[in-house]
């Protein structure tokens, strides 16, 4: 479990530099529900906290980040990384869900954020249906201080699953499903999928 490290500032003065953490793994994996998690823990400490979605993901709600177990927490839906600068405000904790579908200019938003002195939370896949690294997220992993690999478990052996396994067909990179168009797999089950397809 993650624990905040200790900022050495309150809620009312910046004294401290912020810092980037990236929750990343498969699809299944508790990534939104660890997002969740942490920035209702930094609403406990009456820090002020905003959260941003890509306007594309509507999947289980227009506004709401929702986790798979239904855990919800209101959010802003926009439609560039930009748009956060303009947004965030005089916050504390800047939480990013479904990191993924936002643009490449996510990394410096999320730097510039930090270097003002705001703690960043960034939750996405960190691969894509093929297997290969997914938009933004590698270069956020390169930056960040903290870094949280979540897992699922395959569904076809019960093994530990960090890749998401397209069950609908098509190519495109971006296509927003649930259970009915992906699974978690572990490597061998993901490998032996892609062969059959």
């Amino acid at each position: 479990m993650f624990i905040e490290p200790q900022s050495g500032r309150n809620k009312d003065t910046r004294n401290s530099t912020g810092w980037i953490e990236v929750v990343c793994g498969s699809m299944f994996s508790g990534k939104t529900e660890e997002l969740i998690r942490r920035l209702n823990r930094a609403k406990i400490a009456k820090l002020k906290v905003e959260i941003f979605k890509p306007a594309i993901d509507t999947r289980y709600d227009e506004v709401d980040v929702v986790s798979h177990n239904e855990n919800a927490i209101r959010s802003t839906p926009i439609h560039s990384s930009q748009d956060m600068l303009l947004l965030a405000g005089n916050c504390d904790v800047v939480g990013v869900d479904e990191a993924q579908f936002f643009d490449e200019g996510l990394k410096e938003v999320c730097v510039k954020l930090a270097n003002q002195g705001i703690r960043v939370i960034v939750a996405g896949l960190d691969m894509d249906f093929a297997g290969n690294p997914f938009g933004p997220i590698p270069d956020l992993m390169a930056v960040a201080e903290f870094v949280t690999k979540v897992h699922a478990i395959c569904v076809q052996c019960g093994e530990v699953a960090s890749y998401s396994f397209r069950l609908a067909e098509g190519d495109k990179t971006v296509m927003l499903g649930e259970t009915e168009s992906y699974e978690a797999r572990c490597r061998k089950c993901f490998v032996e999928g892609m062969k059959k397809n």
